[in-house]
């Protein structure tokens, strides 16, 4: 599906962070009008500056349509600007309900008909967001993982108070700008993937916190171990496989025993000053001198490189 079948002409990008720059870039290489909007000064400056830069990684993944460009981008200066001429509308502001309804006020009024906005919000519910609209059926939630142009990931989440089509119509919209999808079909709090991150994260605290391994090594565990197997295939598929053949259930039943004693010992850390201080003690030794942008360079050249593969793997898979 293009986007002249989706009637979509510009995108509102409300919030300009590294969050909203990143979905900038996206959909500029999906080779739409970007109507963009901070109330940061400097944010035109700031947000070509990392359009400038995701682009190169955009055209090396393939992901800029023909005829895209990152100049297809307009600066505003208030919410509703960024909203009246746009049919969808991503929001990206920071994670407190006041700023969110505050922001859904000005928007609403020049809402177009048949317009969707999609919230980025990790932390907070969709329930008390909606409370900042009069008519919130075609609110709904659209949580990236950052950087949303390169992590495919969208969770996407209604309720009784969503219209009918909307979330298959902004399922479309993401999914024609490369990105994949997700139903979240009960809401909690942090969705799916970030409690699946939170409850890994845990754990990996209360290694180090009770001296089983250091912070280099707990993340080396993860990125030298189960977590290139992450990449490739979710947890119970994998542990299906890990059957020899016979399916989750024989997994169950042969290791379940295993699981239950591993659970209970399992720890239960909070983020004392205590501990906060070992994890930056423990990541600076990590660091090893490397900068924030040195470190951010890797983990995108790393993305960019394991997806060309997959996306190789699955060209020849066809």
């Amino acid at each position: 599906m293009n986007n002249a079948s989706l009637n979509i002409e510009n995108i509102g990008i409300i919030g300009s962070g590294v969050i909203g720059a990143s979905w900038s870039a996206l959909f500029l290489a999906a080779g739409y009008a970007v109507i963009n909007y901070d109330p940061d000064p400097d944010n035109a400056d700031k947000t070509s500056r990392y359009i400038d830069q995701a682009w190169g990684n955009l055209e090396e993944l393939g992901m800029v349509k023909s005829g895209a460009s990152p100049d297809r981008i307009r600066y505003v200066d208030s919410p509703a600007a960024a909203t009246a001429d746009a049919q969808f509308i991503q929001e990206s502001v920071p994670e407190r309900i006041d700023i969110k309804h505050d922001t859904f006020a000005s928007m609403e009024p020049v809402l177009q008909d048949g317009a969707i906005v999609a919230t980025s919000s990790s932390g907070l519910l969709l329930k008390e967001m909606q409370a900042g609209w009069k008519d919130p059926s075609r609110f709904i939630l659209g949580h990236p993982f950052n950087p949303p142009h390169l992590i495919p990931l969208v969770e996407l989440l209604g309720n009784d108070a969503t219209a009918d089509g909307v979330l298959d119509r902004a399922a479309a919209i993401y999914e024609g700008a490369g990105k994949e999808t997700i139903r979240v079909l009960k809401e909690v709090p942090a969705h799916v993937a970030n409690r699946l991150q939170a409850a890994l994260w845990r754990e990996a605290i209360s290694l180090v916190a009770e001296g089983v391994a250091s912070v280099e090594d707990v993340d080396k565990a993860v990125t030298a171990g189960p977590g290139l197997r992450w990449s490739v295939m979710g947890p119970h598929m994998l542990f299906s496989l890990g059957s020899g053949g016979g399916g989750i259930g024989t997994f169950c039943e042969r290791f379940g025993p295993s699981f239950h004693t591993w659970w209970e010992s399992m720890g239960d850390p909070r983020l004392t000053p205590e501990v906060i201080a070992m994890l930056k003690s423990g990541i600076m030794e990590e660091e090893a001198g490397r900068s924030f942008d040195e470190l951010a360079q890797e983990r995108d050249a790393k993305l960019i490189g394991a997806m060309k593969a997959f996306r190789k793997v699955s060209s020849q898979g066809k």
